[in-house]
């Protein structure tokens, strides 16, 4: 299956850490030409679906204020925007909703609606739009302080919600080797784990509460085996450190070495050009 006719309006519409849009043509030139339904079980910001906006897709996170944003964009595009206009770019205000919760019954007490409106509207005012939660799952990125940022951005939100609502697109909030269990013979999977550090000290594990360590990296490779004899397509990025590349180094298991820019860091002097890794297991 090749994707035409794609609605450019169709994007992210978090800023997410590890995003692939600057990698786009490098993934997209290792993909496979042809593939049944596609399966995206790191979602994160979602860069790649939106660019290729399959028919018949899987996706799913672990994080579930994430996934639930999406699936407020499918169902309640309009409702989510007039909140998001209730929002104030002001640091008080900003501090104040990034509190909720760190009140559980507070956080409860938000509706769907207004937890989507919560995060998008922190996303778009943090500190260099980095989605970050400490161990308690509770937002912790400071004020961005920026002169104009786009809370609302009507068009994407409505382009984005028609596109899951008239494709046969499942929104799943499950762990990856669950949400990977119904994918078949043709299948593509792409797979955008957490990426194992390439220092002790440069772990960013914080878009989810429970991290993702080097035995999460270990299960992953035992599903992505299971997965290769089925029959599926897989694509793979992490990290070009030694772990990763010992780990995959399997006949059927092509490397490719490519280099992003990283911007999207708490300190200014870890943005810059890393190696990253494609692994795949098709020609």
């Amino acid at each position: 299956m090749s994707e035409k006719n794609t609605n450019l309006i169709v994007k992210p519409f978090l800023k997410w850490a590890g995003g692939k849009r600057q990698l786009m043509s490098e993934i997209k030139n290792n993909m496979p030409k042809h593939y049944n339904k596609y399966y995206e079980v790191f979602i994160g910001g979602g860069a790649l679906l939106f660019e290729l906006q399959p028919h018949k897709a899987v996706i799913n996170d672990t994080n579930k204020q994430l996934i639930n944003c999406y699936q407020v964009i499918r169902d309640y595009p309009e409702e989510l925007i007039k909140d998001l206009q209730n929002h104030q770019n002001q640091a008080d205000y900003f501090y104040q909703i990034r509190a909720v919760d760190r009140h559980s019954q507070d956080y409860h007490n938000l509706s769907p609606i207004q937890q989507a409106s919560r995060i998008i509207y922190l996303n778009k005012t943090c500190y260099n739009g980095l989605f970050r939660v400490n161990s308690q799952g509770q937002f912790n990125v400071p004020f961005g302080a920026y002169k104009n940022p786009e809370i609302v951005n009507e068009s994407v939100i409505r382009a984005v919600s028609q596109y899951l609502k008239n494709n046969h697109i499942e929104i799943k909030n499950a762990d990856f080797a669950q949400a990977l269990k119904t994918a078949k013979k043709d299948d593509f999977i792409y797979l955008d784990p957490p990426y194992d550090p390439v220092s002790d000290t440069a772990a960013f594990t914080g878009y989810d509460m429970k991290g993702f360590n080097k035995d999460e990296q270990i299960r992953l490779k035992k599903t992505v085996d299971s997965l290769h004899k089925k029959g599926c397509l897989i694509l793979l990025s992490n990290s070009y450190t030694d772990f990763i590349r010992e780990l995959y180094d399997e006949p059927y298991y092509q490397h490719i070495k490519i280099s992003a820019m990283r911007s999207i860091n708490s300190k200014g002097n870890k943005r810059g050009k890393v190696d990253e890794i494609l692994i795949k297991n098709y020609n």
